[in-house]
């Protein structure tokens, strides 16, 4: 096994603390040596309560540390793309939170950047590295739906905290942004191909201007995708694929368990009452240490990404159809 991938996390986001960086100290090519925030007293609480070794008061500190040869960048939406390019002109790779960036513009300067330092630097969509997604699209490649023609999700949680993150407009905040990236990923996934337009509905909240609710209608070259997600609704989540002869369900899509196994639901078709119905169990598997893992293993080894700067740019193309439909009021074309 070569020597282990030292990371620096900047900021002491609820995501890094929660999920991601006690996943990354499970990863066997990974070492979390440092950690940054602002307020140094959030970075070594932090630090104390996972046992990282540094903690500094400066995100600036953590990039000049030459011993840090990756950084995780889950800062809030508007500063991902600054900061990933600042880390890189640092030398250090980047896995950057989704979305990476606020629109396809800001997100292609990236590609300079990362060309210019040779660097890694990838989106941090952690689901495409669950077993469930890979099965998911096993079964569908080979056959068990007939041709797939149709991808229904929904994604939603209740939030009305005004100084979350997730609910201020300048920051980035909004349903669209946070989950319904989600959906469009892994639409985009299972087909295997972009949406050549997309039409949506965008309720936003009158005192956050954030989007609240947002509805959205993908076609593909395949088939049809829609979603819904929202930040004020039930908290919920669920992806449905359609096909000509059966149909997939995948119970808990996006926010995988990592301590109990996974469920995905084949049916065959025969009937509306579920009789045909096949239950696959997924064996218990982090989703953030796989990722882990394989950026890392990409550091070490010199392959791709699990998500490119590329592929980032082709789903924020159609974030950004999504928003321009819902204010013209008519189809509009991705344009990555």
């Amino acid at each position: 096994m070569p020597k282990k991938v030292r990371w620096g996390v900047l900021g002491a986001a609820s995501i890094a603390i929660r999920k991601v960086i006690p996943a990354m100290q499970n990863c066997g090519r990974c070492e979390v040596a440092a950690i940054a925030s602002r307020e140094r007293g959030k970075a070594q609480d932090a630090a104390r309560s996972l046992g990282i070794p540094t903690a500094y008061g400066s995100y600036e500190e953590l990039l000049a540390d030459r011993q840090i040869d990756a950084v995780y960048n889950p800062l809030p939406n508007h500063l991902h793309v600054p900061w990933t390019i600042r880390a890189a002109e640092a030398g250090k790779h980047v896995l950057c939170e989704k979305p990476i960036s606020m629109n396809v513009a800001e997100a292609k300067t990236l590609l300079p950047v990362r060309d210019r330092t040779r660097v890694k630097i990838g989106e941090a969509f952690m689901s495409f590295a669950h077993p469930q997604w890979l099965r998911a699209r096993e079964l569908v490649l080979t056959g068990r739906v007939g041709a797939l023609r149709s991808i229904m999700g929904a994604f939603s949680y209740f939030k009305l905290d005004t100084a979350n993150i997730r609910n201020i407009f300048e920051y980035g905040g909004g349903a669209l942004y946070d989950i319904g990236c989600y959906p469009i990923a892994m639409s985009r996934f299972m087909f295997g191909s972009e949406p050549s337009r997309v039409v949506s509905l965008v309720e936003r909240d009158p005192e956050m201007k954030i989007d609240r609710l947002t509805s959205a209608l993908l076609e593909f070259p395949e088939g049809h995708a829609l979603f819904t997600c929202g930040t004020q609704l039930v908290h919920y989540q669920r992806m449905q694929f359609l096909g000509t002869t059966g149909r997939i369900e995948i119970e808990i899509p996006f926010n995988a368990p990592p301590d109990r196994p996974c469920r995905i639901f084949v049916d065959d078709g025969r009937d509306i009452f579920g009789s045909g119905i096949s239950i696959e169990t997924i064996p218990t598997s982090d989703q953030y240490t796989i990722q882990a893992e394989l950026f890392s293993k990409a550091i070490q080894e010199g392959g791709e990404v699990p998500v490119s700067i590329e592929d980032a740019i082709r789903n924020m193309a159609v974030i950004d159809a999504v928003f321009r439909s819902a204010e013209s009021r008519r189809w509009e074309k991705p344009q990555a």
